[in-house]
C-alpha cells in the first residue's frame, strides 16, 4: 500500500477537525499504548472519535519494526522486546524520552504517506527551533538529525507509522534525556554508521513539560490545525478494535 499512495482527500472526506491533545501521566506499558491505538484507530475510521495526538513515556524497551533484522539486536536480555507493526527496525523506548503517537485521519488530510513522515520530520525541527537546536532532515535517511559540535552528526529523534484504512498511528521518538548507553543494546533504526544523541546531551536541559508546549504550539504550523482541548490519562480511550483486520501499510 505504502507504493500506491495517492493524494488527496478521499471521497465523502472534508473538513478537519482539531485533533485531541493528550498527555499520559507516568510510564505507559507498551502493549497498553498498541491496544488503545488500535483501538482508536478503528474508532477515528468508524466517526466515533476524533484524531489524537498521544504523549507518552514508556518504561525501558526495545521495538522491533517490520524491517528488524535480528543481528540488530545485540543484547536481547537487555529489556523486553516487543515486536510491532510499525515500519522501521530496531529502536529503544524509556524514561526521558518523548514518544507522540500521531492518529490523524488521512482521508481528510490527504492521502500521502510520506508526507505525513516528513511533516512529522519537520514539526520535531520546528520544537527543536525553539529549544535552541537545530534538527535536519535528510532524504535517505528517516529521522531528524543534528550537528556534533565537534563535526558529524547524530539522530536525536526516530519516526516510525503505521496506517490502517489511512488513519496513522505510532509516530515519532524524541530524545529528551533518555540514559543513551541503552541504545547500545540495538543497531538503532538499522544506521550503525551514526550516533544517537539527546537534548541533554547537547547541553539542552529541558523538562518535558516544556517539550511539550512547543510540540503543542508548532504543531498547527505544520498540520494545519489547532490541537484540541488537553486531557490526561487514557481511560477514554476504547480499548476493543470493532473492525476487522484489513490491509495496512507501515513505513520509516
Amino acid at each position: 500500500m505504502a507504493g500506491d499512495l495517492a493524494k488527496g482527500a478521499g471521497p465523502g472526506k472534508t473538513g478537519i477537525r482539531a485533533p485531541e491533545w493528550r498527555v499520559q501521566p507516568g510510564l505507559l506499558p507498551y502493549p497498553e499504548a498498541v491496544a488503545a491505538m488500535e483501538a482508536r484507530v478503528a474508532a477515528i475510521r468508524a466517526g466515533a472519535a476524533r484524531e489524537l495526538v498521544w504523549l507518552v513515556e514508556h518504561p525501558p524497551l526495545y521495538t522491533a519494526g517490520t524491517s528488524a533484522h535480528p543481528a540488530e539486536l545485540l543484547d536481547p536480555d537487555r529489556f523486553p522486546v516487543f515486536r510491532t507493526g510499525r515500519g522501521g527496525r530496531f529502536t529503544y523506548h524509556g524514561p526521558g524520552q518523548r514518544v507522540v503517537y500521531v492518529l490523524l485521519d488521512l482521508e481528510r488530510r490527504g492521502r500521502d504517506l510520506k508526507g505525513h513522515v516528513r511533516r512529522l520530520e519537520e514539526w520535531v525541527i520546528q520544537t527543536l527551533a525553539r529549544l535552541g537546536v537545530r534538527g535536519e532532515q535528510r532524504s535517505d535517511r528517516i529521522g531528524v538529525w543534528v550537528p556534533l559540535p565537534g563535526g558529524g552528526e547524530a539522530k536525536i529523534a526516530a519516526i516510525g507509522v503505521r496506517v490502517r484504512h489511512w488513519v496513522t498511528y505510532h509516530g515519532l521518538a524524541l530524545n529528551v534525556a533518555p540514559d543513551l548507553d541503552h541504545f547500545a543494546g540495538i543497531v538503532p533504526c538499522g544506521l550503525a554508521a551514526w550516533p544517537v544523541t539527546s537534548l541533554a546531551a547537547l547541553g539542552r536541559t529541558v523538562p518535558m513539560a516544556e517539550v511539550d508546549r512547543h510540540l503543542e504550539a508548532t504543531f498547527p504550523e505544520v498540520f494545519g490545525t489547532e490541537p484540541g482541548p488537553p486531557a490526561l490519562g487514557a481511560e477514554a480511550l476504547p480499548v476493543a478494535d470493532p473492525l476487522q483486520p484489513a490491509p495496512d501499510a507501515p513505513f520509516q
